[in-house]
């Protein structure tokens, strides 16, 4: 990919198709590889591998080596989007559907609102972004009330919690990141943020004590060809999809994976891991879909006003 050239309609609708597929499919990826593989120390040797050969990929291509400032920021950044955003879901997954979990994620402009308000010199939303909030809170608890989920697949509360923090988490590492002193090249920070998150997320798994729980021997292949396509597919290659898209059009459309990775996720769990689907599952990805298409265009519209 020429980040200076103009992109072809194919490259365009290719790379939407590749967000829009592989982020979907991640959350299968997660759950069929924690079935066998410690969470922590899974999520952690992921990002550890996606982020050494990135780092090494831009280092060769003569990259500069970046500062002890550049290091701090990302390393906080790394920590809340890897550590809290990324294998708490990997933990939460344990126990909680595919789908489900890319549904309660998938809710998670309703915190980035909410959060946003609350915050020091934050704005108070406007009527628009209230009502999407209020839609897609409706909707989470249409998805994960009583009777919705069948027995044998209703995550424990504690997931759903874990989940919504982890949302939280996501955000505040966003949040940070954009206001950084720092700045630094955006496959650079990413290289970074996998570098120091693997690490502290390595360091998390063997306090838990998943070292002690992890025998080679027991890991199924399901879950070492699950592993590896979250490294190569899901860290190496979705990533620099995304920021050359973030560079080809606009953030309002390359926004729309949020519209659809949950809809990937809860068929692809259906189809593959026969997760359950039924009338009120969908009637609840419905709504929270539709609160984050609200909440997201109401935001686009707020930016575009002089």
């Amino acid at each position: 990919m020429n980040a200076g050239a103009r992109p072809s309609r194919l490259a365009l609708v290719s790379a939407f198709a590749a967000i829009y597929v592989i982020w979907g499919s991640t959350y299968l990826g997660i759950r069929v590889a924690v079935e066998t593989l410690p969470p922590f120390l899974m999520a952690g040797t992921r990002f550890a591998i996606a982020g050494v050969l990135l780092f090494a990929f831009l280092m060769l291509r003569g990259a500069g080596w970046p500062t002890p400032r550049q290091w701090r920021d990302q390393a906080i950044v790394g920590i809340f989007l890897l550590l809290g955003g990324n294998a708490v879901v990997s933990w939460a997954e344990l126990q909680t559907p595919s789908g489900i979990t890319c549904l309660i994620l998938g809710a998670s402009p309703l915190i980035v609102v909410i959060f946003d308000w609350l915050r020091p010199g934050g704005g108070r939303p406007s009527w628009g972004l209230t009502c999407g909030v209020f839609i897609g809170i409706a909707g989470i608890v249409m998805l994960v009330g009583p009777g919705s989920i069948p027995a044998g697949y209703q995550p424990p509360v504690a997931d759903i919690v874990a989940l919504l923090l982890a949302s939280v988490s996501w955000w505040v590492g966003s949040f940070y990141s954009k206001h950084a002193v720092t700045r630094t090249p955006l496959m650079m920070a990413s290289a970074m943020q996998m570098l120091c998150g693997s690490i502290c997320m390595l360091l998390t798994g063997f306090i838990l004590g998943e070292a002690g729980k992890f025998h080679a021997p027991s890991v199924t292949p399901q879950s070492w060809i699950a592993f590896a396509y979250l490294v190569v597919v899901g860290s190496i290659i979705a990533f620099p999809v995304y920021v050359w898209l973030l560079e080809h059009s606009t953030p309002a459309k390359v926004s729309t994976y949020a519209y659809v990775n949950p809809v990937v996720a809860i068929f692809l769990g259906w189809a593959i891991l026969g997760e359950p689907v039924n009338f009120r599952i969908v009637l609840a990805a419905a709504v929270i879909i539709g609160a984050v298409a609200i909440i997201t265009i109401g935001k686009a519209r707020k930016l575009e006003k002089p």
